[in-house]
């Protein structure tokens, strides 16, 4: 597999979405602080400049670190791809990101050209290395076949109470590596009290046991919080192993089905490979928000 999000220190990522000013500094400054090394951002979410200026700030040696930016479709064209991963740059501060990926397939659904101009932005040192967002399994046979060389990831919804086993068998025999976003289901996994049991078995948190069972379906998490707690708990999951028989018995929740980012709250969503099976969350959602 690629292994740039299976160094241990880049297997969790710190999310910026939907951060700004000067929450966003104090989130990602204390993310930082208890180890984080990874961090993703997007241009849709609108605060590079500011992840840039944090990241200088923190005074940690770039080698360290792992910067994820996302291309957005709306500069998926041949006059806006490259200079859109320019103005990324120049916004971050840095002279190329460790990876770039397609944020969502593009509108139509002809993946081949955004990856294309993905190629040609590895191709100009832009970015150490390239991947995938919200691709489905025939997606990512394309993207597979087209490009040349390694794509590190598919960045995808993955939680346990989606069933993504179709996703992720197809990951595995494509060699790209999956990582997941709303990893805790946007803390719909809270109702269930199977986390909150296990938490107490293995001595952690109910959140710590959800992001443990990703880790060990073999997908780099990435997670979000403003909460110093919550930051250094999303952060200390490295430290135990659920057990066969217990990750059997979280696997049982993912027959929820229950996905986040649905059609009708992402209209340009591509058609999900369980779509059928999928619900959106109780209480709606923001439309177009999500990472």
């Amino acid at each position: 597999m690629c292994g740039i999000y299976f160094r241990k220190s880049f297997q969790r990522s710190f999310g910026t979405y939907p951060l700004k000013g000067e929450e966003l500094k104090q989130a990602l400054g204390h993310a930082l602080a208890v180890g984080y090394r990874a961090i993703d951002t997007a241009q849709s979410y609108q605060n590079e400049a500011e992840v840039g200026r944090a990241i200088a700030e923190s005074g940690i040696p770039r080698d360290e670190l792992c910067i994820t930016t996302k291309v957005r479709p709306s500069n998926f064209g041949p006059n806006e791809f490259l200079p859109s991963v320019e103005k990324s740059l120049t916004e971050l501060g840095l002279p190329f990101v460790d990876v770039l990926l397609l944020h969502w397939p593009p509108i139509g659904g002809d993946v081949r050209p955004s990856l294309e101009w993905l190629q040609k932005a590895k191709e100009r040192g832009y970015t150490k290395h390239i991947g995938i967002s919200n691709y489905t399994v025939s997606m990512m046979k394309i993207a597979k076949d087209h490009i040349d060389g390694p794509i590190v990831t598919n960045q995808v919804e993955f939680h346990p109470l989606l069933d993504q086993g179709k996703l992720l068998s197809a990951a595995s025999e494509l060699n790209i590596p999956l990582s997941s976003y709303c990893s805790m289901a946007r803390g719909a996994i809270f109702k269930h009290e199977l986390f909150a049991q296990l938490g107490e078995d293995y001595g952690k948190e109910a959140g710590q046991i959800a992001l443990r069972w990703i880790l060990q379906k073999g997908v780099s998490i990435n997670t979000m919080s403003t909460k110093p707690d919550h930051i250094r708990r999303n952060f200390d999951v490295m430290d135990f192993t659920l057990s066969s028989v217990d990750m059997a018995r979280i696997d049982g929740l993912t027959a929820t089905n229950l996905r986040i980012n649905t059609q009708d709250i992402t209209p340009f969503a591509p058609r999900w490979d369980s779509a059928a099976h999928a619900s959106r969350p109780p209480g709606g959602a923001r439309p177009h928000s999500f990472p």
